[in-house]
């Protein structure tokens, strides 16, 4: 098994930031012992917020900001929100990394932005072949939900966190919001995506129970321990945290699990390399119902809604590509991912299942 750290890179064209200006605001904000140099490279990976390592003299850190363009479409990027949460978490929930300044001044790189802890470790990325063996990757797959299960039985109060979202028709403006963040971002006609909006409003199930939720939780979002990497150290990119349905939650991170037989082939590229040991979407379910001790009902409405809504974020990047928000040739065919999006809610909603459709 050959894994390593997640490496940055130089940064791509068009998402630099101002060097001398973040080089004077962190050496104030963050009290430095005379003026350390800056260095900054970027993250490559995402698609979404901008994620930069920044070298402070000694120090590693990391740089959080929203993308180009972000202005047209700021749900989903606010800095000081993910910020609240990270210090929020840190004395319940030690996965997320320690924050360390947040400011709104757009002067210093043209948006608000926050500066964090660097947690070192290994982040796997799409296509991916892990190397593990059958029963690594069971133990890799029944952690990945164990954590999850751990974030939901969170104490909300103890947090302070549970003003984060309001719990009373969350499903119902979930499934009103994001319908119309995809009108918004619509570029193409694809007949399966309108067909799973149409039938959303109709058949929100009633929420059994609420939590803490990151709404993003998948694997590349996860950093893990190089000594044992069925292990997790951190849990990354709370952009999208609040409080709702916790199985709204669990459906997303099951929408980014592929399985032998999906008939979304591009979805794969969301993912690690299916290997043995593999837990499908079903016996995930189950694992995190016995790890909760709670129920999850309505899971076709559920799964359906968070592969539509993973078809709308897609869409919404290449809608940032189409207007000429960002030159990154990575976003060129994400058409074709919304597209199978659409494919695999539809065919959830046609056949009731969460798998084998």
């Amino acid at each position: 098994m050959s894994l390593s750290s997640d490496e940055s890179k130089p940064i791509r064209s068009g998402e630099e930031l101002n060097i001398d200006a973040l080089e004077a605001f962190l050496n104030e904000a963050l009290q430095t012992d005379g003026a350390q140099k800056l260095v900054v490279e970027q993250f490559p990976s995402g698609f979404s917020n901008l994620t930069y390592l920044i070298k402070l003299g000694a120090q590693e850190l990391v740089l959080r900001r929203p993308p180009f363009g972000y202005e047209k479409i700021a749900k989903g990027h606010d800095m000081g929100r993910e910020y609240k949460v990270l210090h929020s978490l840190q004395p319940h929930y030690p996965k997320a990394p320690r924050p360390l300044v947040y400011t709104e001044n757009t002067e210093v790189i043209g948006a608000p932005f926050y500066v964090m802890e660097r947690v070192k470790g290994i982040i796997l990325r799409a296509r991916q072949d892990t190397g593990f063996d059958q029963a690594t990757n069971q133990r890799f797959y029944q952690n990945f939900i164990d954590n999850l299960a751990d974030l939901h039985n969170l104490d909300l109060n103890a947090t302070g966190l549970a003003d984060l979202g309001k719990t009373e028709g969350y499903l119902q403006r979930q499934v009103e919001g994001w319908i119309k963040r995809y009108k918004n971002a619509q570029t193409d006609d694809i007949p399966e995506m309108e067909e799973a909006l149409a039938w959303f409003p109709q058949n929100i199930p009633q929420t059994s129970y609420n939590a803490l939720i990151h709404n993003d939780y998948k694997f590349d979002n996860i950093v893990l321990d190089p000594t044992d990497p069925t292990q997790i150290k951190a849990v990354l990119d709370w952009e999208m945290t609040t409080v709702g349905d916790a199985l709204s939650d669990l459906a997303t991170a099951l929408a980014y699990i592929p399985e032998e037989g999906d008939p979304a082939a591009s979805l794969v590229n969301f993912s690690i390399k299916i290997r043995p040991g593999a837990l499908n979407r079903e016996e995930l379910l189950a694992l995190y119902q016995e790890r909760t001790q709670r129920e999850a009902h309505d899971m076709v409405f559920y799964y359906a809604f968070a592969i539509f809504k993973l078809g709308v974020i897609i869409q919404q990047i290449y809608f940032r590509y189409k207007k000429g928000f960002t030159q990154d040739q990575r976003f060129a065919p994400l058409i074709f991912m919304v597209k199978d999006c659409g494919k695999m809610s539809s065919l959830a909603i046609r056949s009731g299942r969460i798998r084998n459709f």
